[in-house]
């Protein structure tokens, strides 16, 4: 009961010093002084809260319907115990916090608190030099063809030694699969093998998942409750008292850094061995890569762990919608299998080799009109250094967080039109007579209007290591099955850190006209 009696007492003397800061800080750029500020209803010491609690199950589309309803696309969000939010869809603002003003928008401490516990000073969860260095780093490695031809052998690998038999297996015993969980342990055992050079082997569904894979799952579930929590603060006392989500959490991250150290020494210890000359010398993984740099082995161990963390969920929520979305779009799926038959019958070594796989431009459009739709991170923050002014006339000050909102610019009208809601690949396709191109060729489009990889010096390094990975999926299991979803309702998605689809995809496994195997 005590602790209870604490949490109360804490949450409303946060509460009162924070409308106590909110009154003495309220000065506000001046040009821009009496601009009305969009968002829900916000009331004194609680802000927002009672909206929010009200709205928490279906948040992504609250929040939609707010900007939908602003002229500039903007909205102001006031919750208890948080900084000031600034929530926007306006690619103007998006660009100006992304690449314009970039150094007066960093991540900041407030964001980096959420994920400190697990990304320590990883790439994706730092500011600043430690940054940069680690940018110009990661930058070089994954600009080398060497890595690239890694990729794309491991990914031969373990499609068709794996995941192929898998869903043959499924195909042949008409059992019921979930997708979802299907594609997530291929996207960890590809990614630990990239990014570590080592193989969970999650695809073995005859035994339990590694205790890596569930302390990964855990740590980035508590933290994205922690961005998501109503009242920001619960979850530092709970943080500081050691219990409940936060004491598993701490369980987890513990596990999950000692056991990449465990990788990390004795990989090095292997490479060490294996080289007379007592140098580390890469071997193709990104691991190897960072050690042969000369990186302390907590630098490397937050490195792969950041890697680890965007590779594991992004690539594999993207395709679950895809796959979904092609269920309900039968025509879209027979033009890319058709795609897939044409490029490799013209293809030299008829294998999904790098160069076939760039050429599937209908199946790329198909893969953005998916992440327009279900971004795998539906939203990003950014943290005001100094006062500033968006583009759009919105005021930002100190410490405020700027949050820019993929899902919902996916939903606005006058970024893509009357039929945005629905799946037409051929909007990111130049037709007859077009602009931009090409007809056949991809459309140019704005990475401030769709930035699902972010944009700016910040954008996903892995980005075209994402596009081969999930192309050479997809059509592989294309070419060879035909996926159909069991249930007829509409999926929900949910936006942890990178958002997924409530209760998985289960699906029915269906043979395809048999084609000739690479």
């Amino acid at each position: 009961m005590s602790v209870f009696l604490f949490l109360g007492f804490s949450v409303i003397l946060y509460a009162f010093l924070s409308l106590i800061h909110q009154s003495i800080s309220k000065k506000t750029p001046s040009s821009a002084s009496h601009r009305i500020s969009y968002g829900p209803p916000s009331h004194p010491i609680i802000g927002c809260l009672l909206s929010f609690y009200r709205n928490r199950s279906h948040l992504l589309d609250w929040y939609t319907d707010l900007l939908s309803r602003s002229p500039t696309r903007t909205i102001v969000i006031h919750r208890l115990g948080a900084c000031r939010t600034v929530v926007t869809a306006n690619p103007d603002n998006v660009e100006h916090v992304l690449r314009a003003n970039f150094h007066n928008y960093p991540k900041g401490v407030p964001f980096t608190s959420i994920l400190g516990d697990l990304l320590g000073c990883g790439i994706f969860n730092v500011d600043g030099p430690l940054w940069s260095t680690q940018r110009k780093l990661a930058s070089h490695e994954f600009s080398t063809n060497s890595l690239r031809d890694f990729v794309v052998r491991t990914l031969e690998a373990e499609v068709e030694n794996r995941l192929l038999p898998l869903l043959q297996d499924y195909a042949d015993t008409d059992r019921t699969l979930d997708l979802q969980d299907l594609l997530r342990r291929f996207a960890f055992d590809t990614v630990c093998q990239v990014s570590l050079g080592t193989d969970p082997d999650c695809l073995d569904l005859s035994r339990p998942l590694p205790p890596l894979v569930t302390a990964f799952e855990n740590a980035s579930r508590i933290c994205a409750m922690r961005a998501t929590s109503p009242v920001y603060l619960v979850w530092k006392i709970k943080r500081a008292l050691n219990i409940g989500s936060e004491k598993k959490l701490a369980e987890a991250v513990n596990l999950v850094h000692d056991d990449i150290l465990d990788i990390i020494r004795n990989r090095k210890k292997k490479l060490l061995q294996e080289n007379d000359d007592q140098q580390i010398k890469y071997d193709g993984d990104l691991l190897s890569r960072f050690l042969a740099a000369g990186h302390s082995e907590e630098m490397v161990r937050d490195m792969v762990i950041s890697f680890v963390m965007a590779g594991r969920d992004t690539t594999s929520a993207a395709m679950t919608w895809l796959f979904w979305l092609l269920a309900q779009n039968s025509n879209a799926e027979e033009e890319i299998v058709s795609e897939v038959d044409s490029i490799l019958d013209r293809s030299y070594n008829k294998c999904l080799d790098f160069e076939a796989l760039k050429e599937m431009k209908f199946l790329k459009a198909c893969l953005c009109e998916s992440m327009r739709l279900y971004p795998s991170v539906a939203w990003d923050s950014k943290h005001a250094a100094v006062d500033d002014v968006l583009p759009d006339g919105t005021p930002v000050r100190k410490g405020d967080r700027v949050t820019y909102f993929p899902y919902g610019m996916g939903r606005m009208e006058e970024l893509w039109g009357k039929d945005r809601l629905e799946f037409k690949p051929d909007r990111w396709l130049v037709g007859p007579g077009m602009e931009g191109g090409a007809e056949g060729e991809l459309r140019a489009v704005s990475p401030y209007k769709f930035p699902v990889f972010q944009a700016g010096p910040r954008v996903c390094l892995g980005k075209e290591m994402a596009f081969i990975q999930m192309k050479y999926v997809v059509a592989s299991i294309l070419r060879r099955f035909e996926i159909r979803p069991v249930l007829e309702n509409r999926p929900v998605l949910v936006p942890l850190l990178t958002a997924h689809m409530a209760g998985g995809l289960k699906v029915v496994v269906k043979k395809r006209k048999l084609m000739e195997s690479c």
